[in-house]
């Protein structure tokens, strides 16, 4: 099993404006990667127009529909941040954290991200960070089992 962040899935300065080109931004990223199928892009922005992926924080967790599985083909986590924050409807996100979760390994990845950005001084330092390296460190414990 290849890891589920890699420094190619990480994005220092995103130049999306948009809460749906952040969206396309960070799947595309996961399409690249081989982790995803075109179609889950548009899962992803299926989902966000039933549910917001507003985390707060600065942060949203754009992911697929239950009805996209099929299009994934492994786990996986992009990560674009944005000097400007991006109007996501309920606040302003700078973090865009993209995930695709192969036999429901989503839940045990957003359960790190949360604990990661539910502490105040470490999703300020994801925030400040302004290179790949800074963020893939930040959030490298995804990677973890």
């Amino acid at each position: 099993m290849s890891e589920i962040l890699t420094k190619e899935l990480v994005v220092a300065a995103g130049t999306a404006r948009t809460k749906e080109d952040a969206i396309r931004e960070a799947g595309a990223l996961l399409v690249a990667s081989g982790a995803v199928a075109p179609a889950y892009v548009d899962a992803m922005l299926e989902r966000e127009r039933t549910v917001s992926t507003y985390m707060g924080s600065y942060l949203a967790i754009p992911h697929g529909t239950n009805e996209s599985k099929e299009s994934i083909k492994h786990s996986a986590v992009s990560l674009v941040r944005y000097e400007n924050p991006i109007d996501w409807g309920r606040g302003e996100v700078r973090v865009v954290v993209g995930i695709s979760g192969l036999n429901n390994e989503h839940l045990g990845i957003l359960s790190k991200i949360a604990i990661i950005f539910s502490d105040p001084v470490e999703a300020q330092k994801m925030v400040d960070a302004t290179t790949v390296d800074e963020l893939f460190e930040l959030l490298e414990s995804v990677n973890a089992e």
